[in-house]
């Protein structure tokens, strides 16, 4: 039902935006960027072999490294140490005005002419940040009793995630800041989507490598079973 209702949101918005939007006609239509495919991706290898982009593309892929294991694991082990899922959706539920707030102030430190400085600045709070999730985690069996979780567990969970979602999106913003200021006005669609295309490719692939992890390097103890080992999933089956 719930996402039945959605699609028919999602269906009705974007009819009325066929049918309601129109275009400009005062202004005169740019000339094309590329005249095809072939020469789209000749473009695209052409902006890949300048030095200064293969750094930036360097440094935007293994950027979020360090904080991809907390990212993308947290909610899943605060799940397995018995956090209802329902509880942690309704906490995504204050993020909401909060994630629509940030990026409008956050702008105003990543328009000057130097928007990275506020991806650095915001890095290490984030690195620190997954060391108070990795708390969280270690800290939810201590306080967990027979009705479920104390309030004030809670107001920690969410204090963390609003302070994770500031510097999150002091990332973001400054790196789509930094794209739009460096992207070649002539060739600004191509440029700008081959930067945000390895800045996405640079957020997700970290965080698979970390799910992929997270068994192997999980120690296991098995509990009156002599002899045996739950190192791997087959084992702790058994």
């Amino acid at each position: 039902d719930f996402l039945f209702f959605w699609g028919a949101v999602f269906l009705v918005t974007t009819t009325l935006v066929a049918f309601l939007k129109k275009e400009n006609q005062e202004l005169i239509p740019a000339k094309e960027e590329t005249k095809g495919i072939t020469d789209t991706y000749r473009l695209l290898f052409s902006i890949i072999k300048m030095p200064a982009v293969l750094t930036f593309c360097l440094l935007i892929l293994t950027s979020k490294v360090g904080f991809s294991a907390a990212d993308a694991v947290t909610g899943l082990k605060l799940v397995e140490e018995g956090v209802p899922k329902e509880h942690l959706a309704l906490l995504a539920v204050p993020m909401v005005p909060l994630q629509i707030i940030l990026p409008l102030v956050i702008s105003k430190y990543t328009a000057g002419p130097q928007p990275l400085n506020t991806f650095y600045k915001a890095m290490p709070y984030r690195l620190l940040l997954g060391l108070e999730f990795a708390f969280l985690v270690w800290w939810a069996p201590k306080v967990k009793h027979e009705g479920g979780f104390p309030v004030y567990y809670y107001a920690v969970v969410v204090l963390s995630y609003a302070l994770h979602q500031i510097t999150l999106y002091s990332m973001y913003v400054a790196i789509m800041a930094f794209n739009a200021k460096v992207s070649d006005p002539l060739i600004g669609g191509t440029y700008m989507t081959l930067l945000n295309t390895v800045s996405n490719l640079g957020g997700n692939w970290p965080s698979t490598v970390a799910l992929w992890l997270v068994d192997p390097l999980t120690v296991k103890e098995c509990a009156g079973a002599q002899g045996h080992t739950c190192a791997t999933a087959e084992a702790a089956e058994v």
